[in-house]
């Protein structure tokens, strides 16, 4: 969720009797907590939330006038992450890739220089403005010079790098598509002759520069996370050359130059030529991760994670949170929704049946006051969980006694619910229909999609949610009906809910035990790993006892309390960084559960790359 304070929307039709309302749309909250959000009389006029702060990495701020150059990037966030979790690079940060690896990337990247070279010259050529020649020439020079930079690497070796290493697969895909993109040999654009006219030249020039610019802001983008993780007295690494090359203010500043003259010469382009750059754009991005995986490692890495489980001995099993974890509303405020639009259907009607339910006025007001007697008790009981007693060391025993002071609150707060009749006379078909339409957050369902296809994969969604229908339902539309969700239910009468709710997971506690009983039902007949992706305090217990927890977000409440207990949160890349560095010959990767620290995650994007790479 890196856009700025924007409204999240999910609009969706709703079966009989609600087919005269049409549809209704879930905001985003003003605030965020485990269970509530507060819905005020007016949903049209809900403030919104600042976005969490991301932790990392970050690719670049989004703002409301980006030149074609930003925009770009900021749709590349997949396959930037992707390149950066790819095991060549998280080796380079390491300082442990081999140097015959690191000899071989040398000699094809000489090739792509070259190649980069060629197309800067051809793009001058077509450029109209004297101006614009200039700057691409100057850019041009800038290839030579990390050619000059690439020779120093390979003088020390005594070899001839072009001779030594041909093209590979992927470097010869990537140097034909920047040529032909040079040349005015587009993908689905017509051919455009002889090129007459300067307006002609100068839109080629724009299509070139549009392919190019993703190999330096992607380096650029690289060179800063790598740098960030390299000590400044590190000069025992072996790659903090190449490293701070790429992240030198010198490279950055050239990038944004770059992107500024991209800018430029897309100015007359209509939105259709637009497009083209775009898809340019994010194919030389993918063209990228896959130079990187092209790379030949004969080293163990700690990513792609799955590629290092043996199946037959093997398997992983893997948990996650639905509720602003997969999701970014709360399921409660889409409950509340759906019952308070089928009260004012109700209201409207004048049946019999509008005696027995709550009017939609009362029931907005009854859910408000619900609400903030949840988020203002919550609060204090999350303070009396922090007043209690911890080490300095991180004890899991101490959290699990602590956060018991949660139990009964939880519970208490659903028993509520359930008095209030707030839940009372909702359609399954309408819950089912409104699941199908919840707005997950970017990757979450593609990965979901690629984990379910591995054969040593099990998938469960353990949640706080009052419908398990609900959750089902989303995951259905995207083709996971196999997915195993473990969540409270709504009771029906009819396929009418009765108010009631199916108690099955209400706190903390209960999906630790859960977790538990999920594990054991998976024998032993393999090695079980398990991982657990959670953002809130409810899922605490069970990122803990996960052999890998990773929190996404940046949930405040939880790394306060967390922290208090002696948990530490590293982010995702950096640990996986700092776990490659203690791999040497004969080394197992070891993933011990209970150790006290959480990996943390900005994006979905992350955790595929982790897991399943690109």
């Amino acid at each position: 969720m890196n856009s700025p304070s924007s409204i999240f929307k999910t609009s969706f039709s709703l079966s009989s009797p609600l087919k005269p309302l049409l549809s209704f749309s879930i905001f985003r909250s003003p605030f965020i907590h485990p269970r509530f959000l507060f819905f005020k009389s007016s949903i049209s006029s809900m403030a919104t939330a600042p976005p969490p702060r991301s932790t990392t990495p970050s690719i670049g701020v989004v703002a409301n006038d980006l030149g074609v150059s930003r925009k770009c990037w900021n749709k590349s966030k997949s396959e930037a992450i992707f390149s950066l979790f790819t095991p060549f690079v998280l080796s380079l940060a390491a300082g442990n890739l081999r140097l015959d690896t690191f000899r071989c990337y040398i000699s094809q990247d000489v090739h792509f220089l070259k190649a980069f070279a060629h197309a800067y010259e051809l793009a001058e050529e077509c450029a109209d403005d004297d101006e614009d020649k200039i700057t691409i020439a100057e850019f041009r020079k800038n290839v030579f010079e990390e050619l000059k930079m690439h020779n120093s690497f390979v003088q020390e070796w005594g070899i001839d790098a072009e001779k030594e290493s041909p093209p590979n697969s992927a470097t010869q895909k990537y140097t034909d598509f920047l040529i032909a993109t040079a040349t005015g040999k587009v993908e689905g654009v017509n051919c455009l002759g002889k090129l007459a006219t300067p307006f002609e030249k100068t839109k080629i020039a724009a299509y070139a520069l549009g392919a190019m610019t993703p190999c330096m802001r992607l380096y650029a983008f690289l060179g800063k996370e790598l740098q960030a993780l390299v000590d400044s007295d590190a000069t025992s690494h072996p790659y903090k050359k190449w490293i701070s090359n790429y992240s030198s203010n010198e490279f950055q500043a050239c990038t944004l130059q770059m992107e500024a003259l991209v800018d430029k010469l897309s100015a007359s382009l209509t939105g259709e030529e637009l497009e083209v750059i775009e898809k340019l754009y994010k194919q030389a991005m993918k063209l990228e991760t896959e130079f990187f995986l092209g790379q030949p490692l004969t080293q163990k890495t700690v990513a792609p994670l799955l590629k290092h489980l043996n199946p037959k001995e093997s398997r992983l099993v893997l948990f996650s949170d639905f509720d602003l974890t997969c999701t970014i509303v709360d399921s409660s405020a889409i409950l509340a929704e759906i019952a308070i639009v089928t009260a004012q259907w109700l209201d409207q009607d004048h049946s019999e049946n509008q005696n027995t339910c709550i009017s939609s006025v009362d029931l907005r007001s009854t859910w408000g006051d619900l609400s903030k007697q949840y988020t203002e008790e919550y609060e204090q009981c999350i303070e009396d969980v922090l007043a209690t007693d911890a080490g300095r060391d991180f004890s899991y025993e101490d959290l699990l006694k602590a956060l018991e002071l949660l139990v009964d609150f939880e519970k208490k707060a659903n028993a509520r619910v359930i008095d209030s009749g707030v839940l009372k006379g909702i359609n399954i078909e309408d819950i089912k229909k409104a699941g199908e339409c919840i707005i997950l957050q970017d990757g979450c369902t593609s990965f979901f999609q690629n984990v379910m296809q591995k054969e040593n994969v099990n998938v469960h969604v353990l949640s706080y949610s009052w419908c398990g229908d609900l959750i089902r339902s989303k995951f259905a539309a995207g083709g996971l009906d196999a997915l195993n969700v473990h969540a409270n239910e709504l009771n029906y009468d009819d396929s009418i809910s009765t108010g009631e709710i199916i108690k099955k997971v209400e706190s903390p506690i209960d999906k630790a035990q859960a977790f538990d009983e999920i594990l054991a039902n998976c024998g032993n007949d393999k090695n079980n790993l398990s991982v657990y992706i959670g953002d809130s305090i409810g899922d605490l217990l069970c990122l803990l006892k996960a052999n890998i927890g990773i929190v996404v977000g940046s949930s405040s409440s939880l790394r306060r309390l967390g922290s208090h207990f002696g948990v530490s949160f590293v982010p995702l890349f950096e640990g996986l960084v700092k776990k490659q560095r203690e791999c040497g010959e004969g080394f197992s990767f070891c993933w011990k559960a209970k150790s006290g620290v959480l990996y943390t995650a900005s994006n979905w994007s992350e955790i595929h790359a982790f897991i399943l790479g690109s």
